[in-house]
């Protein structure tokens, strides 16, 4: 008897700790569910499964930085979209937080969040490392984390973004094109949030599609935070100590920057930059003067794509490691008012909020019925 009693205990240890063992996602293959809206990243992206949930669902966001109008409306969109119909009734509590530039922030919020039970957590990350610890946390509670925008490197998540590399290549190339030939043009960069994968990412592209056009561009480089603000100012003393530039590339708060450029009387120049409406404003009246733009747009409503793949994950279907969302282009040949540009809507409104693959189209009333506060 005490020999069974031992051995009952024995097993029960045991079976304990195989399931800790093959908690989280399995290596499977493709397709995945909804593959128009969930496509793979390229066709060396494996996939993951996790075990199916029972709905409703526990989510929360966990950004990091708040500070400019990009997160904002990213925040308004998170929430505009866990109210939408389709979406509601699989959601039982929705939070979310935004910890600041704090790593140890950061990662401490999603391990909280793990702890209280949440299914799935949806990350725009401080740093594209540092997560392994929280991650394992996660798999040992069948927890699915979803970084987008400023993802992860890893592959043991799915993640959700633009190709921003590609992005930043568009960008040079663009300029490059615009530039006629000259070779050793000057040209103002308008960085990003420094230490961000998103930073990164575009700033090789950029200078990827300069050294492929084998010139010998002058780049002046400023950080720009993503910010109208903060933009406009560094880019006011960037034209007062280097005097006039051949070309501008901006990965966000481009608003800022044509406001400077029009405080300093500066001639409108090729300019490659983000969605923001009033850059698209911008580039619809003054492309006849000089500003021949690009606008590609890294959408705020990639939360809204990152929060359906974590319900899809935990609804049990296969999913793609790397979601890879369409990189939504206009130029000053083809924009149009009320259909990529909306002139009666504010400048700080980031143009791309629709993704019908996904079925997923968040007015821009939706969007900014809702702050930016954590909830």
């Amino acid at each position: 008897m005490r020999f069974a009693k031992i051995s009952a205990a024995a097993l029960a240890v045991f079976m304990s700790a195989t399931a800790l063992a093959v908690a989280g996602p399995k290596e499977v293959s493709g397709p995945g569910a909804e593959p128009a809206c969930f496509a793979p990243w390229d066709s060396s992206t494996g996939y993951l499964q996790w075990p199916k949930a029972e709905a409703p669902f526990k989510i929360a966001v966990v950004n990091g930085f708040v500070g400019n109008l990009w997160r904002i409306q990213m925040v308004q969109t998170a929430k505009a979209f866990v109210e939408q119909p389709d979406i509601k009734g699989k959601i039982s509590s929705f939070k979310i937080v935004s910890t600041g530039n704090d790593a140890a922030a950061q990662l401490g919020a999603i391990e909280d969040f793990i702890n209280q039970g949440y299914n799935a957590i949806i990350v725009d990350a401080v740093s594209p490392d540092g997560f392994d610890r929280v991650i394992r946390l996660a798999d040992k509670n069948n927890v699915v984390i979803v970084p987008f925008d400023n993802t992860l490197d890893t592959d043991k998540v799915i993640q959700v973004n633009e190709n921003q590399f590609e992005m930043g290549r568009q960008w040079g190339e663009f300029l490059v094109k615009e530039l006629n030939g000259k070779k050793d043009a000057k040209v103002l960069e308008v960085r990003g949030v420094p230490g961000n994968s998103v930073d990164r990412d575009r700033h090789e592209g950029i200078h990827e599609a300069f050294k492929n056009a084998g010139g010998n561009y002058q780049v002046v480089e400023v950080v720009g935070n993503w910010d109208d603000g903060t933009a406009q100012k560094v880019v006011a003393d960037a034209i007062a100590v280097n005097g006039q530039f051949d070309a501008i590339t901006a990965q966000g708060g481009d608003t800022g920057v044509v406001q400077a450029l029009m405080a300093a009387k500066h001639p409108w120049v090729p300019f490659a930059g983000e969605s923001e409406n009033g850059f698209r404003k911008a580039i619809a009246t003054y492309s006849s003067e000089g500003l021949k733009g690009l606008s590609i747009g890294q959408s705020p409503g990639l939360v809204a794509i990152a929060i359906k793949a974590a319900i899809s994950a935990l609804e049990g279907y296969p999913m793609p490691k790397k979601i890879a969302v369409p990189l939504p282009s206009a130029d000053y040949t083809n924009l149009k008012d009320d259909v990529n540009y909306w002139s009666k809507l504010p400048d700080n409104f980031f143009t791309v909020n629709a993704f019908p693959p996904c079925n997923v189209n968040i007015t821009a009333t939706e969007i900014m019925s809702h702050n930016q506060e954590n909830q």
